[in-house]
């Protein structure tokens, strides 16, 4: 696996997600904004997007066309806290999208990007 951009602004699950990664041979990228991991995205060649689904302003349909332009067919993953209604979590999976409840664990999230050749 190459590199996962965390767009996250709780500093814990970034730290936790970040020391996993780091300690298993996975690039990080952190990202506290939507706008910052764009930027990343567009610089940095990326296996796997994992956010904040409170970060996300937009329709799940307008954040699956924003991350389709930047990031061809990266897969995302949409962290939500437990207690999430039903409907916003079906429209982030009905976007194409994977959500996990948080807490999450780092093998979770990696079993959902692609392999490297």
């Amino acid at each position: 696996m190459g590199v996962v951009v965390l767009i996250d602004q709780d500093q814990t699950a970034i730290d936790a997600l970040g020391h996993a990664a780091l300690e298993r041979g996975v690039g990080v990228a952190l990202a506290e904004t939507l706008s910052e991991g764009v930027r990343t995205l567009l610089v940095t060649p990326v296996s796997l997007i994992v956010i904040d689904h409170a970060l996300l302003r937009l329709s799940a349909r307008e954040h699956a066309v924003l991350f389709e332009r930047v990031a061809p067919r990266v897969p995302v993953v949409v962290l939500v806290r437990p207690g999430t209604p039903l409907e916003t979590r079906l429209s982030f999976e009905l976007a194409g999208f994977r959500v996990r409840t948080r807490p999450v664990a780092l093998e979770d999230l990696m079993a959902k990007a692609p392999r490297s050749p």
